[in-house]
């Protein structure tokens, strides 16, 4: 490894052995960096000598008008805002600093700053309580947090000795977000527009992504700087292929790498724009396309599915590409999004542990039912519990490599993700000759009942074609006669009443439409399902539900 800026070496001292890493794939022109670099350098800087200072960076509703802010005021934003976390903050490369906010402007230039000035991001969902942080905070040894000042009760609970969450370590909290004459906004005004960014390593770490909606303890994702560079020029340079006039939107989280990706680093780095809205609705969400002319979206599948009846309500001509990822696309979804806007959906498999997107596939490379090929910069087959690749068609385990993978924070863990140079995302699939990727299931989710191997989510697909449907979930539970049997949770459209016969009706409908044992034999009607903020059905809520 390269010589690390870092000060403090707690990140590098706590990454995995390296025989415990995957075999990571640097061997391609796409992700030839040099040894040394800053990623938000990259981002900003190389931006605008590119010629894009000018161009709108990231637009946000001020008083509920468009404002946009340009690149070059931006860079200005995040060099003021680094030197406060040096001069006020006392920060040094390699500090853990948690980023507490929703999708704004001021979220932005703080994880920004905090990447210029060498620090170690560790992004944290807005929902997050108390305990929670309390975990990311302890694992990471975060010693500083930048928070929305609209967000500050459960982190207030972290600085507070007399809390049951008291976090020892959590030293200093600067606001953002903020007009208080100790706010990160504020500090800044009078700060020099210029920042001579951390002369980080390559691989230095520059990000600790949490894992979200898993049970246990939470598990920290590590990446380098030229993983954030490395997730910018693969799946959007070969399959979404965005350029400087797109506007990016959608609902992910900055704090989830689904979202950092997508609505913030892919953009900067072709020079594009991008949206950034809290509190997303579907109605809310279709206003922005409409109101900004965006023409790039991101969001999960249940968003697509709640959109697709409103779009009529809506001017979204300038919409040209609608990716889906966090949970399996049904097929039912990809249609009703096909029917409501001429727009064939770009699905992808990605995982905070790979930090983005590794299949996927575009305009005429979709094929259907499946979610696409590895993107071009990764490899990717099905192996059975040995490790060998099993023949096409065969259902396997997803294994991965490329420039990306798996390194967990000092976590027993990493010897299950990562297998004989494998990266193992836990995903059932098979693989046609071709190499597309058949999604099936979660690995532990797959359902055996009486011998027979039935995927959650293809039920889920069938039951989303009923027009009584509007939502549902489905998991295996224990049944003494079969093992497991399948049930089914499900969300009903209005209209359409809870009884034995609508039951029935639904069983049969999928006995229609796929083998017949696949069917749920137990239906259960709720008001909603458990997802969490980056819109995962939370099946471990549902398990205990049944």
């Amino acid at each position: 490894m390269e010589p690390s800026a870092h000060v403090d070496t707690f990140a590098r001292d706590n990454l995995p052995p390296q025989d415990q890493w995957p075999v990571f794939l640097l061997d391609n022109p796409d992700v030839a960096y040099p040894a040394r670099f800053n990623c938000a350098t990259e981002l900003l800087d190389r931006t605008i000598e590119a010629g894009h200072g000018e161009r709108a960076a990231i637009w946000s509703l001020v008083d509920n008008e468009p404002r946009a802010t340009s690149y070059k005021e931006l860079l200005a934003m995040v060099n003021r805002s680094a030197h406060v976390l040096v001069d006020e903050m006392g920060l040094q490369p390699g500090n853990r600093i948690l980023l507490r906010g929703p999708n704004t402007l001021q979220m932005a230039v703080a994880a920004l700053a905090a990447l210029k000035v060498g620090l170690v991001a560790v992004p944290t969902m807005p929902l997050l309580r108390a305990k929670e942080l309390k975990q990311i905070i302890a694992k990471a040894q975060v010693s500083a947090a930048l928070c929305d000042a609209r967000l500050t009760e459960e982190l207030a609970r972290c600085n507070d000795p007399q809390d049951e969450f008291y976090c020892a370590e959590l030293k200093q909290t600067l606001l953002f977000h903020d007009d208080a004459v100790d706010s990160l906004d504020t500090l800044a005004i009078n700060k020099p527009a210029d920042f001579a960014a951390c002369d980080t390593a390559a691989d230095d770490v520059c990000l600790i992504a949490f894992t979200s909606g898993t049970t246990g303890a939470p598990k920290g994702c590590m990446h380098f700087h030229r993983d954030v560079l490395a997730m910018c020029d693969l799946f959007p340079r070969h399959v979404l292929k965005p350029s400087a006039s797109d506007i990016f939107c959608g609902t992910p989280p900055l704090a989830f790498t689904f979202g950092l990706g997508g609505l913030l680093c892919f953009p900067l780095r072709v020079g594009a724009s991008t949206v950034l809205i809290e509190k997303l609705t579907p109605e809310t969400l279709l206003q922005t396309v409409e109101r900004f002319h965006a023409t790039i979206m991101f969001t999960a599948p249940t968003f697509y599915r709640q959109m697709a009846p409103l779009v009529a309500r809506h001017d979204v001509s300038s919409l040209q590409k609608t990716v889906s990822a966090g949970e399996a696309l049904p097929d039912s979804t990809r249609r009703l999004w096909r029917d409501a806007t001429g727009i064939d959906m770009i699905d992808g498999i990605g995982g905070t542990e790979l930090i983005h997107i590794f299949v996927s596939a575009q305009g005429d490379e979709i094929r259907p039912h499946a979610i696409g090929r590895a993107v071009p910069g990764y490899i990717v087959q099905a192996v059975d519990d040995a490790m060998q690749p099993v023949a096409p068609g065969t259902i396997g385990k997803l294994a991965v490599r490329g420039p990306t993978g798996c390194r967990y924070l000092a976590d027993e863990r990493q010897m299950k993700f990562v297998r004989d140079g494998w990266n193992l995302p836990g995903d059932s699939v098979y693989l046609d000759a071709d190499g597309y990727v058949f999604y099936q299931a979660r690995a532990d989710d797959m359902i055996v009942s009486a011998g027979y191997n039935i995927s959650g989510p293809e039920v889920e697909s069938v039951l989303l074609q009923h027009e009584a449907v509007a939502e549902c979930g489905v998991i295996g539970v224990p049944d003494e006669t079969r093992g497991q049997i399948v049930k089914a949770f499900v969300v009903l459209n209005p209209g359409y009443t809870r009884d034995d016969n609508l039951v029935a009706e639904l069983q049969d409908f999928v006995k229609n439409t796929v083998a017949p044992y696949k069917y749920p034999r137990v239906v259960a009607f709720v008001d909603s399902l458990p997802r969490t903020e980056t819109g995962k059905l939370k099946r471990f809520e549902l398990r205990t539900m049944a």
